[in-house]
């Protein structure tokens, strides 16, 4: 693509001084390969078709955006390294955050020591905002504990006898997929939904046949998967294998990805997944994002490419209301400050954020209803009515 570099080995400038000639040099560590390449793969998506949107436009500040993207490989470790990267050697001007809270925590920490703006797309965990960061924002609505809050308000509304009384938990050992799962069963908890099976699992587990057997022989009525993308594809598949049919299922951040009915065949009927975006949402900016995005890729963006180009959104209003876009110590400060102190329109609403970077919103409730995935809650923006109980699988 000419209008953003895509760089993943070798070093292109030397110096912490920002790129030496007229361009604007973001740079990104992203998981392109390791437990999280496919979310990690969408969100390269979204900011290398941010960049070619706003460099069709002039770019920033009448500079042209060179993205500087490189492979962390899922791993915390060279996460760090390659921001520590990016800023001394790279040249970068500004950095955008990686996938995932795992890599957005140490990411962050980095940029804070060097006093970078740190805007990032996908670390929606409670922690990311524990850690007295005051540079970073979170792109998108609602943080991970907050993500199901419109269908904790729906099951609680329900009819006594409508309403599960049993729920099973399954989450991968991630603080965003954790945070998911868990704020979920803390509001039905408090409401006296009962918890018979609450299972955590290391990221790199692929054999689910006895998390689900736990499930299956609980009856719960409602099973959450607290997951990313193949976990709960793979869950999906032996909970299925094992004749169990719940009532009710959500799972975060896999039904949203368009591989997923594929992943699981046919049988998606009726299940639940919270998200921050659709590319349906009637913002002005979301039809530029999707009418763009859908012309580079064939396809309609999802939710990762949404959050990423949102990071970009973020940084460009910032950097165009304050007239500066390089690595000095000042300049970052004025990025933070008026971040800190003004809302953005976006393509997935207008966000704000408080002191920790935490967005001050809320997710969406999408399931898939006739074979596609649909917003049903809340009731001012659903597609389509929600259904309960679920259809078999």
């Amino acid at each position: 693509m000419a209008s953003a570099a895509l760089a993943l080995t070798g070093c292109l400038s030397s110096g912490s001084s920002g790129s030496t000639d007229d361009r604007i040099r973001i740079g990104i560590s992203l998981p392109l390969t390791g437990d999280f390449s496919e979310p990690g793969k969408g969100v390269r998506r979204g900011y290398e078709a941010w960049a070619d949107y706003v460099n069709s436009r002039g770019g920033l500040l009448g500079r042209q955006v060179e993205l500087v993207i490189l492979d962390d490989q899922s791993n915390a470790d060279r996460v760090a390294a390659d921001y520590e990267r990016l800023i001394n050697q790279d040249g970068a001007d500004l950095v955008f955050g990686p996938f995932s809270t795992r890599l957005v925590i140490p990411a962050a920490q980095v940029a804070k020591d060097y006093g970078f703006l740190f805007v990032e797309p996908a670390g929606a965990a409670e922690e990311v905002f524990d850690q007295g960061f005051d540079n970073l924002f979170y792109a998108a609505p609602a943080v991970a504990q907050d993500h199901y809050n419109y269908l904790a308000e729906a099951i609680l509304a329900m009819p006594p006898d409508q309403r599960p009384e049993t729920a099973a938990y399954a989450a991968m050992d991630d603080p965003f997929a954790q945070g998911t799962a868990y704020g979920l069963k803390d509001k039905l908890a408090a409401a006296g939904v009962r918890t018979v099976v609450d299972e955590v699992y290391p990221p790199n587990t692929t054999d689910f046949g006895s998390i689900a057997a736990k499930i299956a022989d609980s009856r719960a009525e409602l099973v959450v998967g607290g997951t990313q993308y193949q976990d709960a594809v793979n869950l999906i598949v032996a909970l299925r294998q094992l004749g169990y049919q719940p009532a009710m299922a959500a799972f975060s951040t896999a039904p949203t990805n368009p591989e997923f009915p594929r992943a699981i065949g046919e049988q998606t009927e009726g299940i639940l997944s919270p998200t921050g975006y659709t590319p349906k949402a009637a913002f002005p900016a979301n039809q530029e994002f999707v009418a763009h995005y859908t012309k580079m890729h064939g396809t309609e963006p999802n939710e990762d490419e949404a959050n990423a180009w949102t990071t970009g959104q973020v940084v460009a209003a910032a950097v165009q209301a304050v007239g500066c876009a390089d690595p000095d110590p000042e300049c970052q400060r004025k990025l933070i400050d008026w971040l800190h102190n003004n809302e953005v329109d976006t393509v997935v609403g207008e966000l704000r954020w408080d002191r920790t970077g935490k967005p001050q919103g809320a997710h969406l409730i999408q399931q898939y209803v006739d074979g596609r995935i649909q917003i049903v809650l809340p009731e001012n923006a659903k597609e389509a009515n929600l259904i309960h109980p679920k259809p078999t699988w």
